[in-house]
C-alpha cells in the first residue's frame, strides 16, 4: 500500500475516531441532563409531601398539576392494593409492589419489575403510600436519535475532511510519489538523471534537497570507484612489470651459476648483481606498502608534529653524511603541522636521496621553510641537472629522463610518495626550475591550529 492511500485512511479513521468520541461525549451529557431533570422532577413531587403525611397527596396532585409533570402518582394501602391517582401519556402498566415502595424511600431509583421508569415513594399516613414514577422512554427515543445524529455527522465530517486532506495533500503527495520512484530507479541502476522538483511543503523541499545531495555524492562515489579502479589497474600493470624485471635477472643469472661453467669473475658479478636486485626489491615493496598506508585514513588526525625541528635535524644529519656539498638552509622556527613524523620524515629522506641519486657529488642543495598564509612553504633545491618538464604531478614508476634509469633511479616511487605524503596532509607538491640550476620541489602543507594562533599572537 502506497504511503499516499496509508496517510489518507489514517487521516479518515483519526477523523471519525474525533467526531465519535465528542459526538459520544454530547449525547452522554444530554442523557445524564433528561435524567436529572426527570428525577428533579420527582423529588419536587415527593420533597412537596414530606412535611405533612396527612395532606401529601393533595400536595403532590398539586404540584403535578401546576406544573404539568408527566408523571404516574399510584397508592398502595397495607394490603398491596394499588389506586392510580394521575395517570400521563407514559404510564405505569404494572403495579408496583411493597418492596419498591421499600427500595425507593430514599431517593428516586429503576427497578428491575417496572423497566424503563424511575420511581420514588412517599407514606401519605395510614399505611398508605404514594408511588411517583416517571418514564424514561423519551429519554432513550431521543438518545437514540441523537446518536444517529452523531454517527451521520461523523461520516459527512470524515468525506469532508478526505476530501479536503486530498485537496491540500495533493502536491505533496505528488511530490513524494515522484521522489520515491526517482529514489527506487536509482536503487535500481537506471542512469541517473535530474531529481524531480518539489511542489510541496518545507519539509518535502528539505527531502529533495538531501536526495539531491546524496545522488550527487553517490555518483561522484561511481566516478571516483571507477577512476581507482583504472588507476589500481594501471598500478597493478606497472608494479608487475618492474617486479619482473629483477625475476628475469635472478633467472638468469641462477642458470649460469647452476650450469657451474661459470668464471670466478663472471660468479662475483651475478652475486653482485643479484644482491643490487634483491635491494631494488626491497625498496619496491617498502614503497608499495608505503602507498597503501597512504591511502588509508585518518592515518595523521590530532598528531602535531614540529616541521621546523624534524627538518634541522635531518638537514643538520645530511651535512654531516655529505661534507664535500654546499648545503644553505633557512628555517623558520615553531612552525606546526598535523602529521605523523614518520611520513614527514620519508618525504624528507626522498627528497635528499632524489638529490643525491640524480646530480653530482658537489652540486649545491638549499633548504627554505617559512609560512605563506595559513600554510607552511617547504622548499628543496638542488643544482643538479633539473627535469625536461615541471608543473605536472608525478606518477607512479615515472621516469623523466633516460639518465634517471633503473640503475641510479631506484623503483620510480619516490617522487610519487612525496606528492601523496602532501596530499595526504591536505596539501601539494609542485616541481619548478631552481635558481640553483636544478630542480626546486615545493611542498605547501596546511598549520596546525596551534601555529596559526602563535603567529597570530
Amino acid at each position: 500500500m502506497r504511503i499516499a492511500t496509508r496517510l489518507t485512511l489514517l487521516f479518515v479513521l483519526l477523523t471519525l475516531l474525533v467526531s465519535s468520541t465528542v459526538g459520544w461525549f454530547a449525547v452522554a451529557m444530554s442523557s445524564r441532563a433528561q435524567y436529572a431533570t426527570l428525577d428533579s422532577s420527582i423529588n419536587s413531587v415527593v420533597d412537596s409531601g414530606l412535611r405533612n403525611p396527612n395532606t401529601a397527596l393533595n400536595n403532590a396532585l398539586y404540584v403535578v398539576q401546576r406544573d404539568g409533570y408527566d408523571l404516574t402518582l399510584d397508592v398502595i394501602d397495607p394490603s398491596g392494593g394499588v389506586t392510580q391517582v394521575n395517570t400521563p401519556t407514559g404510564a405505569l402498566k404494572r403495579h408496583p409492589t411493597n418492596d419498591n415502595v421499600k427500595a425507593s424511600l430514599a431517593r428516586v431509583t429503576g427497578v428491575s419489575n417496572l423497566p424503563g421508569f424511575q420511581i420514588r415513594s412517599l407514606n401519605v399516613g395510614g399505611g398508605d403510600f404514594l408511588v411517583v414514577a416517571g418514564s424514561t422512554a423519551g429519554i432513550e427515543k431521543q438518545n437514540e436519535r441523537l446518536a444517529l445524529l452523531v454517527a451521520s455527522a461523523a461520516v459527512i465530517i470524515a468525506l469532508l475532511g478526505l476530501i479536503l486532506a486530498r485537496e491540500v495533500m495533493h502536491r505533496d503527495l505528488r511530490t513524494m510519489g515522484r521522489l520515491i520512484d526517482y529514489a527506487g530507479e536509482v536503487a535500481g541502476g537506471d542512469e541517473m538523471g535530474p531529481v524531480p522538483p518539489s511542489e510541496g511543503s518545507r519539509d518535502l523541499k528539505e527531502l529533495r534537497g538531501a536526495l539531491v545531495i546524496m545522488v550527487a555524492a553517490l555518483q561522484e562515489r561511481i566516478a571516483l570507484e571507477a577512476q581507482n579502479a583504472n588507476v589500481m589497474q594501471q598500478f597493478i600493470d606497472d608494479a608487475s612489470h618492474e617486479l619482473r624485471t629483477p625475476l628475469t635477472v635472478f633467472k638468469g643469472y641462477n642458470e649460469l651459476l647452476a650450469s657451474g661453467n661459470a668464471s670466478h669473475e663472471q660468479e662475483v658479478r651475478a652475486v653482485t648483481r643479484m644482491r643490487r636486485e634483491v635491494e631494488r626489491m626491497e625498496e619496491l615493496v617498502r614503497d608499495l606498502l608505503l602507498l597503501a598506508e597512504l591511502r588509508e585514513a585518518p592515518h595523521h588526525a590530532k598528531r602535531f608534529v614540529d616541521l621546523s625541528g624534524l627538518l634541522k635535524g635531518r638537514v643538520g644529519e645530511f651535512a654531516l653524511e655529505h661534507p664535500e656539498r654546499a648545503l644553505t638552509s633557512e628555517i623558520e622556527a615553531g612552525i606546526t603541522i598535523h602529521a605523523r613524523a614518520d611520513f614527514i620524515d620519508r618525504l624528507v629522506s626522498n627528497a635528499f636521496n632524489n638529490v643525491l641519486r640524480h646530480t653530482k657529488g658537489d652540486a649545491p642543495l638549499r633548504v627554505t621553510l617559512d609560512v605563506v598564509g595559513d600554510q607552511a612553504s617547504l622548499v628543496i633545491e638542488d643544482g643538479g641537472g633539473g627535469l625536461p618538464f615541471y608543473g605536472v604531478r608525478p606518477q607512479r614508476f615515472q621516469r623523466f629522463d633516460d639518465s634517471r634509469s633503473r640503475e641510479t633511479g631506484g623503483s620510480g616511487l619516490g617522487m610519487s610518495i612525496m606528492a601523496d605524503v602532501a596530499e595526504s596532509l591536505g596539501g601539494t607538491m609542485t616541481t619548478a626550475p631552481s635558481s640553483l640550476g636544478g630542480l626546486a620541489l615545493r611542498f605547501a602543507l596546511p598549520l596546525a591550529v596551534s601555529t596559526k594562533s602563535s603567529s597570530a599572537s
